[in-house]
């Protein structure tokens, strides 16, 4: 499954297009007071990854929704005017149901990236930006969350009437089918026998830190904890000792040089750090495609990363 999410972005530029462009006009003629997202799992990695490329892009200001604030606590939020961006795979979850149902009561324009077209999902939201991911029967959700992360860039690149952004979502495609060659194995070999790491990403990379710890949690048992590369220094750093693992994810932005910097003083702590970044050098530096787009740079690294986390699983024992 994750080696068709090439296939699945370039089902989405084809067959999305229409839908997109003129949720994008709306957005630019009634421009949101702000943006809220509201997801689970992988899926709330996404909105992670959403909340970066909108404010940049836009500046827009871009926030996470809890379900439970409507699920349990049934307190209504003043959302009139909001673009409500929901994400899910299957778009069957209750608790995202009740959310957006109570979102689009209170005034707050919904719009789901769903899966499952036929989902109830589907049928509550306004504008639906299908996924185009088809059948996904892994647990472990892959082509899915790639899909998620490319449908944000679909519609924030019409949102700006951003013709470069367009232009390279084109070569998208083919740049996942590259990543899914590389060859992750130095951390493959790594982790096979740990039973902790970190996982760092900062801005863009961020949601690529959360969903690899993630998976190294459900397919390998793996215990992973995902941290922003600023934050990991207030605190969980003075945790990381000699062979502690460390993956980190960046990308060719102003945040590369403190991502690095960060690297670097785990080294000297005497940890273990496999770094996907631009520049990286060593024997703990994994291969990645290289890009022209920071924001392209972390869906291409969680490409590579899935067929690494599968091979590691079948290394550990549990069948992924």
């Amino acid at each position: 499954e994750a080696a068709e999410a090439a296939d699945t972005v370039a089902r989405q530029l084809e067959c999305n297009d229409v839908v997109v462009r003129k949720l994008a006009a709306s957005l630019r003629d009634h421009a949101p007071p702000f943006v809220a997202t509201c997801a689970r799992g992988s899926s709330d990695h996404a909105a992670t990854y959403a909340k970066y490329v909108i404010e940049t892009q836009t500046g827009c200001v871009t926030a996470s929704a809890s379900p439970s604030i409507e699920s349990i606590y049934s307190v209504p939020l003043r959302l009139r005017g909001a673009l409500y961006l929901v994400i899910s795979q299957s778009g069957a979850s209750p608790d995202l149901l009740r959310s957006a149902e109570a979102a689009r009561n209170a005034g707050a324009h919904v719009v789901a990236l769903v899966n499952a077209e036929n989902s109830p999902l589907a049928a509550l939201a306004g504008p639906v930006i299908p996924l185009q991911a088809g059948p996904e029967k892994s647990v472990a959700a892959t082509k899915s969350f790639i899909g998620s992360l490319s449908a944000v860039l679909h519609l924030v690149a019409h949102w700006r009437q951003d013709s470069a952004l367009l232009d390279a979502l084109h070569g998208l495609p083919e740049q996942l089918r590259q990543a899914f060659e590389l060859d992750w194995s130095p951390l493959v070999d790594g982790l096979r026998d740990m039973h902790d790491l970190f996982v760092l990403g900062r801005g863009y990379g961020l949601a690529a830190a959360q969903e690899a710890a993630l998976k190294l949690k459900e397919t390998c048992a793996l215990h992973a904890e995902a941290f922003s590369s600023a934050e990991v220094r207030h605190g969980p750093m003075e945790l990381v000792g000699p062979r502690v693992p460390i993956l980190l994810f960046a990308q060719q932005d102003d945040g590369l040089a403190g991502v690095m910097a960060t690297a670097r003083d785990f080294h000297q702590r005497g940890a273990e750090v496999w770094t996907a970044a631009p520049g990286a050098s060593g024997r703990d530096a994994l291969p990645i495609v290289p890009t022209g787009q920071p924001m392209f740079a972390p869906i291409l690294a969680i490409q590579s990363f899935y067929r690494a986390v599968n091979a590691l699983a079948i290394a550990r024992g549990p069948d992924p």
